[in-house]
C-alpha cells in the first residue's frame, strides 16, 4: 500500500516527475559521458588551412560551436555533469550528515549543549557564504576537495537549524520516555529511536543542499577560483567572460548556463516532492 500510495503521489505531482527526469537525465549523461564525447574537451581545433577554430557557430562538426582556443563546447558541457554531479551529490550528503547530527545532539540533551552548538550555528549564520568559500580556496588551493569542503562548512547550518526543532518535540513523545525507562541509553535513544523520525525532513534539506552547492561550485569557478584541471560548468562561464565573449558566442554561454539551471531547478522539484510524500499532512 505505501508503494501503491508514493506512485499516486509521484504521479499527482508534475513538477516532481520532472525534476526525477531532468536529474536521471544528467546522470545519465555523466555516465555515459565517454561515449557521448565527440572529442578531447582540451582538444584544439584547426581548418584544413592550419587555421585554429576559434569561436565558430554550432555545425555539424562542433554541435555547440567552438571556444576562443578552438576547444568544442559541446564537448566541455558533457565533461563538466560529472563534475557538478560529484559536488552536488558529495556536498549534499555531508551536509546532510553533519548538520543531521549536531541537530540530534542539541535537541536531545538540551541545556550547555544545545546552547553551544546553537551558538556556533548563529556564528556561522553570519560568515558571508560565497567570500568564506573564495577565501578558503584561495587559501588552501584551487581544488574541487576544497570547494566542497568550503560548501559543507557552511551549509550545515540551515539543516541543523530545522531539524534540532523537530528532534526537541519528538524527544518528548512517549515512545522516547518509554525506551528511557527500559534503560537505553542517550545515544541508542538518538540513533535508534529519534534519528528514523527526522530522515524525511533531512532527505528533504538533503535534496536543496545539492542544488546549492552546485550553484556555489558554478560560482567560485566562474570568479577563476575554481580548480583549473578539471572541466566545469563554472569555468567554462569563466572562460567565456575572460574571452569577452559573453555577448557574442551564445553558444559558449547558454548551454552551461542552461545546464546550471536545470539542475539545480530538478534538485528544488525533487525536495518539494520528497516532502509531500514523506510527510502525509502536506498530501491531503
Amino acid at each position: 500500500m505505501k508503494t501503491k500510495r508514493i506512485f499516486k503521489l509521484l504521479l499527482r505531482d508534475k513538477l516532481g516527475l520532472i525534476g526525477i527526469a531532468i536529474l536521471a537525465f544528467f546522470i545519465a549523461v555523466a555516465i555515459f559521458s565517454p561515449q557521448l564525447l565527440h572529442y578531447d574537451p582540451m582538444e584544439q581545433h584547426y581548418a584544413e588551412s592550419g587555421e585554429l577554430k576559434k569561436m565558430e557557430p554550432p555545425s555539424s562538426e562542433h554541435l555547440l560551436g567552438t571556444t576562443r582556443m578552438g576547444r568544442d563546447v559541446y564537448s566541455q558541457v558533457i565533461a563538466g555533469t560529472r563534475v557538478a554531479l560529484f559536488v552536488g551529490f558529495a556536498s549534499a550528503l555531508m551536509v546532510t550528515i553533519i548538520g543531521t547530527v549536531i541537530a540530534l545532539i542539541a535537541g536531545y540533551f538540551g541545556g550547555w549543549v544545545d546552547d553551544l552548538l546553537m551558538r556556533a550555528t548563529d556564528i556561522v549564520y553570519g560568515i558571508p557564504f560565497l567570500p568564506f568559500a573564495m577565501i578558503m580556496v584561495a587559501v588552501l588551493g584551487p581544488s574541487i576537495w576544497n570547494i566542497i569542503i568550503a560548501i559543507v562548512l557552511i551549509s550545515w547550518r540551515t539543516t541543523t537549524r530545522v531539524i534540532r526543532s523537530e528532534v526537541l518535540t519528538i524527544k518528548n513523545r512517549t515512545f522516547i520516555q518509554a525506551a528511557k525507562l527500559n534503560g537505553a541509553g542517550p545515544f541508542r535513544i538518538i540513533f535508534r529511536h529519534i534519528a528514523p523520525n527526522i530522515i524525511p525532513l533531512a532527505l528533504v534539506f538533503g535534496s536543496l543542499a545539492m542544488g546549492t552547492a552546485i550553484v556555489t561550485e558554478a560560482s567560485v569557478s566562474f570568479l577563476g577560483y575554481g580548480d583549473p584541471l578539471l572541466i566545469s560548468w563554472g569555468k567554462i562561464l569563466f572562460d567565456a567572460y575572460v574571452a569577452h565573449a559573453i555577448t557574442e558566442a551564445w553558444w559558449w554561454v547558454i548551454p552551461p548556463g542552461l545546464a546550471i539551471t536545470l539542475l539545480v531547478m530538478s534538485g528544488f522539484f525533487v525536495s518539494r516532492s520528497l516532502e509531500e510524500i514523506l510527510n502525509p499532512r502536506l498530501s491531503r
